[in-house]
């Protein structure tokens, strides 16, 4: 009995090739996809990374990366102190920037950051200035008789009582018009707005025919002081303020001599024109 003879096989590749080569397309798809999303530019990467330390204050003590982190690198044994991590979550940490604590001003409406922005960008630009006047100090040789000191609102140059009035007097001596001749030229290099003088003695009690308190002598060798400056500089006398503090304000004891020679001083204040 003859045999049936068997249907031949369509001519190319079978049905199911086509499936599975679509599939593969696919996944050749995906992957590449993944891959693209996956490449981070360095830059950005840096940009994050700083925002989020500046922010939630996720690096300190000098770490530079998520392992050196305090609690990564100290182990489980810093986890009592999480809930100063989680508290400081959100707020900027005392090192932010004054642009930072600016952004955050402008997003919470907070006057307080904004308070603490403004005096710390005074106080690095009155640091700044004082390392000027500090330089011209040390040029014109006059380290030995001015002090220059800073703060958030001043840059503050203090000469010595001794330096410029002889004891109980408010004429200044002409040994020392050298010295407030330099003085005025570095008033006049770096003032930009207001400056005041200040006159303050020890606590020795004074009662002369012409001065019945320390008030009335510091206040007198301030505008001493004020009158010098207004006739030997090109300073704007309308900026010029002049005050006595008497023995109000020591910085050095008064039961030493030497204290009660610190106390006896001048001072003079370029106050930030903002």
């Amino acid at each position: 009995m003859a045999k049936r003879k068997e249907d031949a096989p369509p001519a190319g590749s079978p049905a199911w090739m086509n499936t599975f080569s679509d599939l593969m397309n696919l996944l050749l798809c995906f992957f590449v996809l993944l891959f693209s999303m996956s490449t981070v530019e360095e830059s950005k990467l840096n940009e994050l990374v700083a925002a989020m330390n500046n922010t939630f204050s996720v690096f300190s003590g000098g770490a530079t990366a998520i392992g050196d982190g305090i609690l990564i690198s100290n182990g489980v044994s810093q986890l009592n102190e999480l809930d100063k991590y989680i508290n400081s979550t959100g707020k900027l940490s005392d090192s932010a920037s004054p642009e930072d604590k600016l952004e955050e001003y402008e997003k919470s409406g907070d006057m307080q950051i904004l308070q603490d922005a403004l005096e710390e960008q005074q106080l690095q630009n009155n640091e700044e200035l004082a390392e000027l006047v500090d330089e011209a100090v040390s040029e014109g040789r006059l380290s030995d008789q001015i002090d220059v000191s800073f703060t958030a609102q001043y840059v503050q140059l203090t000469m010595k009582g001794a330096l410029l009035f002889d004891s109980g007097s408010d004429q200044i001596n002409a040994d020392s018009f050298e010295v407030l001749d330099k003085v005025g030229v570095i008033l006049e290099r770096y003032s930009q707005g207001t400056i005041e003088i200040e006159g303050h003695t020890d606590n020795v009690p004074i009662n002369s025919s012409r001065f019945a308190s320390n008030e009335e002598l510091s206040s007198a060798r301030a505008l001493s002081v004020f009158y010098y400056l207004a006739d030997h500089t090109l300073l704007d006398v309308s900026n010029l303020r002049h005050a006595g503090m008497g023995e109000r304000i020591p910085i050095a004891d008064n039961s030493t001599a030497e204290g009660r020679s610190k106390n006896r001083r001048v001072e003079i204040r370029i106050y930030n024109p903002s």
